[in-house]
């Protein structure tokens, strides 16, 4: 089993947008498939959610194709952090600040700092934040 990481948003909707897909962001992808633990702030739903929702507006996919991805998320080991709302007042706030994030931003730099965790975000100023701070990024290139 590989080690956790933090997944945001940005990650996982190219999971499921083929035009936002690399191969680099696929391979997260297999690690999730082949075992691999995420954690997520419990925001992370409802951006998902609302994301696909947009799509479905956009006309970017359909509503079965939007709950035939949902149903895969929730096959993988997708663990929602406790703490992320006690945080958010005071750690992540600090964060969005000093480093010009949204609040729901700075919720994943803040777990990933807490939990000791490399990062996977597409987010260039998520990415940039969390190497001010000394947080990995996967995928390491993108």
């Amino acid at each position: 089993m590989s080690a956790p990481f933090v997944l945001d948003c940005s990650v996982t909707m190219a999971w499921f947008f083929a035009d936002e897909a690399t191969p680099a962001v696929d391979g997260l992808l297999d690690r999730m498939s082949g075992g691999g633990r995420a954690l997520v702030p419990r925001h992370w739903f409802l951006e998902v959610g609302n994301t696909l929702l947009m799509g479905e507006r956009r006309k970017r996919c359909s509503e079965a194709e939007a709950a035939n991805f949902l149903g895969i998320l929730r096959a993988l080991a997708i663990d929602v952090d406790p703490e992320a709302e006690s945080q958010a007042a005071s750690a992540a706030y600090g964060l969005a600040r000093s480093h010009r994030l949204t609040l729901h931003d700075a919720a994943y730099l803040e777990l990933a700092m807490r939990a000791s965790l490399p990062l996977a975000t597409l987010d260039t100023e998520l990415r940039a934040a969390a190497k001010k701070a000394g947080v990995k990024c996967l995928p390491e290139r993108i």
